[in-house]
Formats: C-alpha cells, structure tokens, sequence
C-alpha cells in the first residue's frame, strides 16, 4: 500500500506538464528535471499582472534583463558581467545551438564530458557534428575534469568544448583551478567554450560555484548560457540567456539569427528578471528543503535499498544512482517501470558506457521520496 498522501499525490497529478502526463498514475514519476513545488509568489504576481494588463506581445528591447542578471551574477558569485553582454534566447538548448551555428561548422568536432546532458548528444547530433567525449575522472574524493584528455583532444583539432557547470547528471561543481586550466587551453588551442550553467544557482551552500567566465582567461573565446528555468521552477514559459565573456566575444556570435531574441517568450523574460531581482528568499528556502531531501534520500537507500551506491550531489535535485551491485540490465527504465511502477532516467541517456546507473529526481515531497525508493527496492529484489 502506498504511503503517499492521497490528497498531495492527487493534487500533482492535476499538473499537466510531461511528468505528469508521459505515464499513466500507477506510475510515480521521478524522472524529469522539474520540482513538485509551487512557484514563487513574486514570480505569479508577474505573470498575473503581464495577463491583467494584457502585454503578450512579442518580445523586444529588454535592458532590465540583463540588469538582472548581472546584479544576480554579482550578489550571487561575486561575478561582475557586463549586462550589454546578455542576450535573450528561447532556452538553453536553443540558445546552445545557435551559438554552436555561429561559431562552427558542420562535421566540426565537439568535446563534452560524461557522465553529459542527454540533449547534449541530441543537439549534437542535429547540427551534425562529430562528438568527442573525454570522460570525467572519479576517485574516492569525488569528480574531476581529465584535463590532460580534454588538452589531447583540444590537441585534435575540437572546435567548440560544451561544458556542464554544475555537471548533469552528477551535480559536480567544477573547481576554479581546473575552469582557470580549461580557459588557458581554450585559448592555447583557440578553442571555443560554451558553459551551460543552469543549474548554478541550485548550487548548496557548502560548495561554492565559479562562473566560467568569471575566470579571467575565459573571456575570449567563452560563453555562458543560463536560465531561471531549473532554479524556479519555471521552464515551460521558455526563456533564457547566452552571456559573452567581453565585447570581442559578443560581436562573435554578432551573427545570430534575430529570431534567437524574438521567438523568447515575453513572459518567460520578466519572469527571470522577476526570479532575480526578487524571489532570492525563495531560492534560499528551497535550497534549504532540496538539501534535506539529497541527505534523506541517502538516508533511505541505506535503509531500503543498501546495495545502491549514492554520491551527495554538490548542486542540483538530481541524483546519480550505481546500481552495478545488482548486476547487468540493458534496460533500468523499463525494468522500474514494469516492476517497480517508478520513472527514472536510464544511465545511457548520458553516455553509453553508463548502463548500470540511472538518475533520479528528488526534488519532491518526504512522503514522495520514500514511496520512489520503496518501488525501486521492491523492483531490485
């Protein structure tokens, strides 16, 4: 019998985005990158407003969102950015695509590291390029950056180097001495580095988080590109921003289609700036609840399924699970899904060789959680 509360269960199921909706309701959902939060109140009273006084137009020039990004980067990292430097773009993935168009060309070789980004591979693959990956290094302190693999590579001929900070799905944050060694390669090697950042502002406070263009060296040939998407919860309104690491950069990727900025959602935009500049205390408190909830999930593989091994993610609500003890299984997904009536991410998704994990979503409520670790116990016996 389930111990989830029947009410808090309905309620969420009531939601209409693809987590909820992908699978039927005998299947718990935790696979997805979304929280089953509700949103900031100050980021409502925006969007309330925008519809009360009806300004859903296109979006145009748009200052204040760069003003609040910088302010954010400042207050937030210590990260002093040009806001003439931010431009407005549909989401991350996009945003990355385009930037890659501008700077590269088809066939050109793309580094990433895995454990990657799903999409990584998949955005990749629609721009038709050739995908390197340089593994990261983990050791009994945690991830690294293989950084004499990423100069080999550079040494090959790699174009662009898509970089994950914080990394998807292991929740690594990157140290600044080996983004400071990325950036004196790129510059070396006149390679291009792109930062997708989107979950940093998820980043605990025990950690702390460097901007990769913060980092001197990474201004001429580095972008970041970021969203309140993940940090809010509000990734269907469908806005983000790619940031140029000095002017020299920014008139690099002059070249963008117009439509990067006008196909950004009007509401999405003033949402992010409503993020920012606002619903920081809202950030903070649910930084606070996503902290308990990666030390609870430990505490209930230990208890309910012990042979799981579990990293504590640095950032993030995402959680890197080794199911190696438990044997071979081409399938993870399907097998919790058939036997265990519970999603999750099969390991593949993030590179081939990762078969024997799988990531899961713990941005959820106690009684939620539990229930996930119940079913995947239950499908592991």
């Amino acid at each position: 019998m389930s111990n989830i509360q029947s009410l808090l269960l309905t309620e969420l199921q009531k939601k209409s985005s693809t987590k909820w909706r992908k699978y039927d309701q005998h299947i718990l959902p935790m696979h997805i990158a979304e929280m089953d939060f509700d949103i900031a109140s100050e980021i409502k009273a925006e969007i309330v407003d925008r519809v009360q006084r009806g300004d859903l137009g296109y979006l145009g020039p748009i200052p204040e969102l760069g003003d609040a990004v910088s302010k954010f980067a400042l207050n937030r990292w210590g990260w002093n950015l040009d806001p003439n430097l931010v431009t407005p773009a549909v989401d991350v993935g996009v945003a990355t695509i385009e930037v890659i168009r501008v700077l590269a060309n088809s066939g050109d070789q793309v580094l990433i590291n895995s454990p990657a980004y799903s999409n990584f591979f998949n955005w990749l693959d629609e721009l038709k390029m050739q995908l390197v990956d340089v593994p990261m290094l983990q050791s009994a302190q945690g991830w690294e950056l293989d950084l004499v693999g990423i100069e080999d590579a550079f040494k090959s001929g790699i174009k662009i180097f898509l970089l994950c900070n914080p990394q998807n799905p292991v929740g690594h944050v990157h140290a600044e001495n080996e983004l400071r060694a990325v950036a004196e390669l790129a510059n070396k090697y006149q390679v291009f580095v792109i930062s997708d950042e989107i979950h940093a502002p998820l980043t605990y406070s025990d950690i702390s988080f460097t901007p990769y263009l913060k980092i001197p060296e990474a201004s001429e040939t580095g972008y970041a590109i970021t969203s309140a998407s993940k940090a809010w919860n509000i990734s269907g309104l469908k806005a983000a921003v790619i940031v140029s690491g000095s002017e020299k950069a920014a008139n690099r990727i002059a070249a963008l289609p117009k439509a990067v900025h006008m196909r950004t959602s009007i509401v999405g935009a003033f949402a992010m700036i409503a993020a920012m500049n606002f619903a920081t205390a809202w950030l903070d408190e649910t930084l606070d609840i996503l902290n308990h909830r990666r030390f609870f999930l430990q505490e209930l593989l230990l208890d309910l399924a012990p042979g799981i091994q579990y990293k504590i993610p640095s950032a993030g609500y995402l959680a890197w699970l080794d199911l190696s003890s438990f044997g071979e299984n081409d399938n993870w997904h399907d097998h919790f899904v058939n036997e265990g009536k519970v999603s999750i991410v099969p390991g593949q998704e993030f590179g081939h060789q990762y078969k024997n994990f799988v990531r899961l979503n713990f941005a959820t409520y106690p009684e939620i959680l539990e229930e996930g670790v119940r079913r995947i116990s239950k499908a592991l016996r």
